[in-house]
């Protein structure tokens, strides 16, 4: 059998990450090709002294990568000879939508072909964020998961190789041991609206659509600490439900269904948006530069998280980024 691993023990690279650059470098050179059997875990454990558990996390990345094939009594096959993509990333994101478009395109242009991207959608269903999870383990080189409104999910989330996890968009307290990139939705709003402020002073009562469930909650709190710092009338309301819209109020909405409601019902009493009426939505995308003369929103840069991110796995980055957020204003106030 040919001699693949090799192991300088004064290195300060991990062994384990010196048998997959063995393995790599091998196929590179072409000593090892398609369908070639490599020396076993025991084999690799007894020519250098390592533990098996550091044989296998070795050996569970080139499998992850697609590069090894396991077949049971007979041992490790090279399944592949692609080695070019340095990582192949499971990412599981909560819904699709506009802006998540934004966020992955980005995520892939950052990472320039080192690396094969898998989504998937839990839809807030926490079943379906199980069992993605679940099955996902063993079968890639990063995990990029967005909880979005699961707390307490570390029980699942540690089944995976710690160093190959990557928080997205939230700060959950039983995950705060992970690498994020999160969203700081209390401030965010806060902050967007205090430099607004002098956009804001020509309307009597301040509005927020909140209607919870999906929705952080951190958000009706930056919006209530403005409000009563600055001295602005506001509420807080669920639903537009029988809303009677007045002159010289400003609406702040969550869902884009209510945006497009809220517009109707703008149209309809013959309101201006900007003028006498103003309205702000969250998370921009390029419909919202044009719908009514352009809609102000408040959010966050999807395409640099996605940049951020990408960054995070290639290079392995621990710590918490939080990603810029600002207010876009248009006509709508």
């Amino acid at each position: 059998m040919k001699k693949v691993v090799t192991i300088d023990s004064e290195s300060s690279k991990p062994k384990y990450r010196q048998i997959i650059d063995s393995v790599v470098n091998a196929i590179e050179r072409k000593c090892l090709v398609k369908g070639d059997k490599i020396p076993s875990i025991n084999q690799i454990c007894g020519e250098f002294g390592l533990s098996r558990d550091t044989v296998m996390m070795a050996f569970n990345e080139l499998k992850a990568k697609g590069i090894l094939l396991s077949q049971p009594g007979k041992g490790y096959y090279i399944a592949s000879t692609d080695v070019q993509h340095d990582e192949k990333i499971f990412v599981l994101f909560d819904e699709l939508n506009a802006f998540k478009e934004d966020l992955y395109n980005s995520l892939i242009n950052t990472l320039k072909n080192r690396a094969s991207v898998e989504v998937y959608f839990h839809h807030f269903n926490y079943k379906v964020f199980k069992n993605l999870l679940l099955e996902s383990i063993g079968n890639y080189t990063s995990y990029i998961i967005m909880p979005a409104t699961f707390d307490n999910t570390n029980h699942l989330i540690s089944k995976l190789p710690k160093d190959k996890v990557f928080i997205l968009d939230r700060l959950k307290n039983d995950l705060k041991n992970y690498p994020v990139v999160y969203q700081h939705f209390e401030q965010d709003f806060y902050d967007a609206l205090v430099e607004g402020q002098t956009l804001l002073k020509k309307y009597r009562k301040l509005v927020f659509v909140n209607p919870g469930g999906k929705e952080p909650g951190q958000r009706s709190t930056g919006f209530k600490k403005f409000c009563e710092e600055f001295d602005f009338s506001y509420e807080i309301i669920k639903t537009l439900d029988g809303i009677r819209p007045g002159l010289y109020e400003a609406y702040f909405l969550i869902s884009d269904r209510d945006l497009v409601e809220l517009v109707k019902i703008a149209k309809n009493y013959k309101y201006k948006l900007g003028k006498k009426f103003g309205v702000v939505s969250f998370n921009d995308t390029m419909l919202k530069e044009v719908v009514s003369g352009g809609i102000t929103t408040i959010s966050t840069d999807f395409v640099e998280m996605g940049k951020n991110l990408a960054q995070m796995v290639l290079d392995r980055k621990s710590g918490k980024v939080r990603n810029p957020s600002k207010l876009i204003v248009r006509n709508s106030l």
